[in-house]
């Protein structure tokens, strides 16, 4: 198994590599756990500010989304199975929020409308924590990318700067931007901006 650089803490004496459908059995403890190339890793939960950076840029999302009907938005309990056909282990990754484009989820009535979504998010957004660094996060940016999401926003609370990743660019963030700059939906969810001073204030 090789060492990889994580944003969280990998669960010891977890079984490798860790089933899906057993996230589902895991203690409800406060944390959020991933799959990561088949490891089980733990996030602590969010605290204060990062709850409501994340819930004021799903807010805008969503609205956007059902104004515009060009898709919808998750918030932090949203779950991906970002496996890809041929690969050997699993990933299954928990953005902070998440925007998908319209007809890509499946209806509150479908059969598996209660499962992870088998499918990458055109857009991942993560608050990060202050227990987190840039090394890291730039590595769970490129996991994203590598497993086809589009556009990828890290989100500095604490700074009030964002890393902007997009999948023309995958090795380093295509922008950071800081307290007067405005999200940008760009062409993954074009026509949506959100000024930082609104997010982080």
């Amino acid at each position: 198994m090789q060492q990889k650089t994580l944003w969280g803490e990998r669960v010891p004496d977890a079984p490798y590599p860790f089933p899906v459908a057993d996230l589902a059995t895991l203690p409800d403890d406060g944390s959020t756990y991933e799959i990561v190339e088949g490891e089980l890793i733990r996030m602590p939960a969010s605290g204060v500010k990062a709850s409501r950076t994340a819930l004021r840029l799903a807010s805008a999302l969503l609205a956007y989304g059902e104004a515009t009907g060009l898709g919808e938005a998750l918030g932090q309990d949203g779950t991906y199975d970002l496996t890809l056909p041929g690969d050997l282990v699993p990933t299954v990754l928990v953005p902070d929020v998440s925007f998908v484009l319209a007809g890509r989820l499946p209806a509150n009535d479908a059969p598996d409308a209660d499962k992870y979504a088998h499918l990458a998010p055109d857009l991942a957004a993560e608050v990060v924590s202050p227990s987190q660094y840039r090394p890291e996060m730039a590595a769970k940016a490129k996991l994203y990318l590598d497993k086809g999401v589009r556009l990828v926003w890290m989100i500095w609370p604490t700074r009030k700067e964002v890393d902007v990743w997009c999948a023309a660019s995958p090795n380093a963030p295509v922008a950071t931007l800081r307290f007067t700059d405005s999200l940008d939906g760009l062409d993954v969810v074009p026509g949506f901006t959100y000024p930082l001073a609104q997010l982080f204030r």
